[in-house]
This record gives C-alpha cells, sequence and structure tokens, in this order.
C-alpha cells in the first residue's frame, strides 16, 4: 500500500493522464457525433479509473475524477468549433474555476491511498458480487454519467456558433457565485475544524447556522448555472431542466441524508441542529 501523500497523488495523477490518453485514443472512428464521442470518452477514462481503483484496492482513486473529467470536455467543446474568445472566456471560467476549487479540496484533504472515503467502504460492505457492483456503477460510472449529464446543456452554447449575449453573461456570473458560496462555505468549515476546541462539536456558525450543506447548495446552484449558459443560446431543448435537476436529487436524497447520518453518529449536538436548521437552502433557523 502506498503510505505517502505526495506520492499517492503522484501516482493518482500519472493514472488520469494516462487514462484521459488512451480513452482518446480508443474512440470509435465511426462516432461522429460530438456528444456521443465525449461519453464514450468519458466513459472509457472512467473503466481505466476503476481498473486503477481495483489494483490499488482504493475507490478513493476515483474522488477527483468528479472536477477533472469536465475540464478536457470544455476545453474541446469550446476550441474544436467557431466560438468567440468572449464566449470561450465565459463559458471555460466558472468551470474551471469550479475544477481548480474541488481539486484543492481534495490535495488538501486526501491523505493517501491509505485512506478511503467512508461513503465508498459503506457501500462496499455487503458480499463480494454486490459489492463489486456498488463498486463499478455506484462508485465510478453512476457519477460519471451524472456529471455528463449536467454538462449537456453546454453543447448548444459552444458548437452553434451563438453570439455572446446578456444572458450568457448573467448565467456566468451566476455560476461564478455558486462556485464562490461553495468556496466559502470550505474555508468557514475548514478553520473551523482547524480549532482543536471544537473537535467532536457541530459547525452552526455563518453560512452554516442557515444551512447544513452550503457547500452542496453551491454545488447545485453550480450546476443550475451551466443549464442556464446553455439555455442563454435559445437552442436548448425544453427537458433539459432535467440536467441540473438530476443533481439536485442527487443532493437531496443521497449526499445530505449520507452526511447528515454521520453526523449524527458523531457528533451528540448534531440531531439539535439537525432539527433547526434547513438541508440546503439558506433559510433562518427554526426557533
Amino acid at each position: 500500500m502506498i503510505k505517502s501523500k505526495f506520492t499517492s497523488q503522484i501516482v493518482c495523477i500519472f493514472i488520469y493522464v494516462i487514462s484521459f490518453y488512451l480513452s482518446y485514443l480508443l474512440l470509435p472512428e465511426s462516432i461522429t457525433d460530438t456528444w456521443s464521442k465525449i461519453v464514450v470518452w468519458h466513459i472509457f477514462a472512467t473503466i481505466f479509473i476503476y481498473i486503477g481503483s481495483l489494483i490499488l484496492n482504493n475507490s478513493s482513486l476515483y474522488d477527483p475524477f468528479w472536477s477533472i473529467a469536465p475540464v478536457p470536455i470544455v476545453v474541446y467543446l469550446t476550441l474544436s468549433f467557431k466560438n468567440t474568445i468572449e464566449l470561450i472566456v465565459l463559458v471555460s471560467l466558472p468551470i474551471f474555476f469550479w475544477a481548480i476549487r474541488l481539486t484543492r479540496n481534495w490535495l488538501i484533504s486526501w491523505q493517501g491511498f491509505d485512506h478511503e472515503d467512508f461513503r465508498y467502504i459503506d457501500l462496499k460492505n455487503t458480499n463480494r458480487v454486490q459489492a463489486e457492483i456498488n463498486n463499478f456503477f455506484g462508485i465510478h460510472l453512476v457519477p460519471t454519467m451524472l456529471v455528463n449529464i449536467g454538462l449537456y446543456p453546454l453543447i448548444y452554447i459552444t458548437t452553434n456558433e451563438i453570439e455572446t449575449n446578456i444572458f450568457l453573461y448573467l448565467a456566468s456570473i451566476f455560476t461564478i457565485v455558486a462556485v464562490i458560496l461553495e468556496t466559502v462555505s470550505d474555508e468557514q468549515m475548514r478553520e473551523f475544524k482547524s480549532n482543536d476546541e471544537n473537535k467532536g462539536k457541530t459547525m452552526k456558525y455563518k453560512l452554516w447556522k442557515y444551512s447544513r450543506h452550503p457547500n452542496y447548495l453551491g454545488e447545485v446552484l453550480f450546476w443550475y448555472g451551466i443549464y442556464f449558459m446553455g439555455l442563454s443560446s435559445g437552442l436548448a431543448s425544453y427537458w433539459t431542466i432535467l440536467c441540473p435537476t438530476l443533481m439536485l436529487a442527487l443532493f437531496i436524497f443521497v449526499s445530505c441524508p449520507m452526511m447528515d447520518k454521520r453526523s449524527l453518529n458523531n457528533r451528540v449536538d448534531y440531531k439539535e441542529y439537525m432539527d433547526k436548521t434547513s438541508q440546503l437552502l439558506l433559510l433562518p433557523p427554526k426557533s
């Protein structure tokens, strides 16, 4: 087992570079549709990451995939078509900001291959066959497909030679503000945890006074921002509202409950906090 954090990160980066490169080389020439090409490329890369997680016996190898994989996708979408510099910046800037923020969190918090996310351990805490089904689909493939679905609205704004307009500016600003909300929430939590006196206590101050998961709220709003970018083209299909809404469902029904359950088990004051504080939206606490 690789125990050094730095060595683990270098190994992780190496696996990612190889995975994306090989996945691109393996793309069938018969695939000509832009989004189909992206989906297959993304799935191939996920399979390589999955194989790496099996070799290393640690599914946390997949953790940075959520934030890293959209970068080459956005670069491909914005640079492979006749887009203006203005449009490229408006679309790419908030997504790069988001990717840097999440990847930075991973670099700070991930301890290396001797540590695995508790959620992954819970999903694999069953019989061998079910554990591997959960590992491949629940931990790797399903999140990959959700990211693909979340990014899909961008195809309307990047592949149709759209002129920039006020709606794209507003959507880009909205998306950046969503990432700022995530970043501020993370920093507030990180500052709280850095104080040894707060060990075992619940963070219920600043943004966390109004939401149990303000960072997740920012993440959900980020995906709605991408939807608004696609909508600004004037060409997006009505059903694309499902793209960010699936992300919303993921956080409401999966991510938030899992974090709440863990906090209930680890913090004696969390039940009271949970009863008084909104799950996701920033709302005044109940009296």
